[in-house]
C-alpha cells in the first residue's frame, strides 16, 4: 500500500459565503467515508493565522520559511491506498466535496513508517 497526499491551496476553494457550511458538510463525509473503508491517514488545513517558522538542529528557532513553501497553505489529505488509480478516485471525491481540483502525490515507500 501507498500512501497518497491529495491537496489544494486555499486559494482554489472559490465559492459563496453561504455555501460554506455545505462544503464543510461534504467534506466531512468524503473523511467519514475514507475512515469507514480504512484508508484514512490524516488530513487537515494548514492554520494561516499562525505563522511558520523554521526549527534549526541546535533549537534556533527563525521567523519565516524556506522559500519554495512559502506559500504552503490550504487543505491536505494523506490515504494509504493499493493504487494511483484508488488515489484518483478518492481524489476526485475531495474535489466534489470542497469544489476544487486536487493534486495527487505519492509517498516514498519507507518501510519504517
Amino acid at each position: 500500500m501507498t500512501k497518497y497526499l491529495i491537496s489544494f491551496p486555499s486559494a482554489a476553494m472559490v465559492f459563496p459565503d453561504d455555501d460554506l457550511q455545505a462544503v464543510s458538510d461534504a467534506s466531512h463525509v468524503v473523511v467519514q467515508e475514507a475512515k469507514d473503508a480504512g484508508v484514512w491517514v490524516f488530513g487537515g488545513g494548514i492554520d494561516e493565522s499562525i505563522p511558520p517558522v523554521m526549527v534549526d538542529g541546535d533549537e534556533t528557532v527563525t521567523e519565516g520559511t524556506y522559500t519554495q513553501t512559502k506559500q504552503l497553505e490550504g487543505g491536505y489529505t494523506v490515504l494509504e491506498l493499493p493504487s494511483r488509480e484508488a488515489a484518483l478516485e478518492w481524489a476526485a471525491k475531495i474535489a466534489v466535496a470542497c469544489r476544487c481540483a486536487q493534486e495527487v502525490r505519492a509517498f516514498q515507500y519507507d518501510p519504517a513508517s
